[in-house]
């Protein structure tokens, strides 16, 4: 029998993001999105699925500020998304394209403190306390180079929490990695967006990750021209596992989409 959603489930948090008639072209051809509506609440879970080529990565792009829109609006806090800004943290799927080879798990993890201009002492117990966070107490002292895909990913996210961004915005960030590894990565990041209550939206192409991981799922559309097809409330505790029966209901259900 399929879960019900209980009175306190019901209850909303305040919008962080609100997305409205959005649309995207490259050099005013085809567009790659039309007319995409969404809002997301603060300290929510959210999943952008969809295959290859639909525009999901781009969606999230423009969220962070890299990507200008063509129309549309994009509210973020209610402020119109024009630039990237600190608050909104990415977590890409190449984790060796986004950490500086030269720099240490802990340098590397305070690099944007140091931008700030913190002083030595709250730079590093900020950055303890989210290597601890993220499981690589021991490594601080490591080189990117030594540390396995999983480990990588767990310093672009200890980066992003200890920069403070409300948002984290996760492309296919375990994508890369092998299959125990991957489920690894996401019962922690599970643990952690409990432990700070961070807005995520995660982009994957795989039912069963979106299944594991989010409150709603956002199904896009095939391209071009994608938008958000239908959003799926999946109201089953944590932790999920893929031979529950109401995992496969859902399941079942979202597959129907790309059937």
């Amino acid at each position: 029998m399929v879960s019900t959603v209980s009175e306190k489930e019901v209850l909303k948090p305040p919008v962080a993001i609100s997305i409205s008639g959005l649309s995207k072209s490259f050099n005013n051809e085809q567009f790659v999105l039309e007319d995409v509506n969404l809002t997301i609440g603060n300290g929510e879970f959210f999943i952008l699925l969809g295959p290859s080529g639909c525009g999901k990565s781009t969606l999230l792009s423009m969220v962070a500020g890299f990507v200008e829109k063509t129309s549309g609006k994009l509210i973020v806090n209610n402020e119109e998304v024009i630039k990237p800004d600190r608050n909104r943290g990415v977590v890409f799927q190449q984790a060796d394209a986004a950490l500086f080879p030269w720099l240490t798990i802990k340098e590397n993890i305070e690099f944007g403190l140091k931008m700030k201009k913190m002083i030595k002492q709250t730079r590093n117990d900020i950055s303890s306390h989210y290597i601890k966070l993220v499981g690589l107490d021991g490594h601080e002292g490591k080189y990117p180079r030594e540390l396995s895909g999983g480990m990588k990913q767990r310093v672009q996210l200890a980066r992003v929490l200890a920069n403070d961004s409300q948002f984290l915005l996760m492309d296919e960030p375990f994508g890369a990695l092998d299959a125990m590894t991957r489920r690894t990565m996401q019962i922690e990041l599970i643990r952690i967006w409990k432990e700070t209550n961070k807005t995520i939206i995660f982009v994957t192409h795989d039912i069963q990750e979106a299944l594991l991981l989010g409150q709603r799922i956002g199904v896009m559309s095939k391209g071009p021209s994608s938008k958000i097809e239908k959003i799926y409330d999946i109201p089953l505790p944590y932790p999920r596992t893929f031979t529950d029966k109401e995992f496969n209901y859902y399941y079942q259900m979202i597959q129907s989409h790309f059937d």
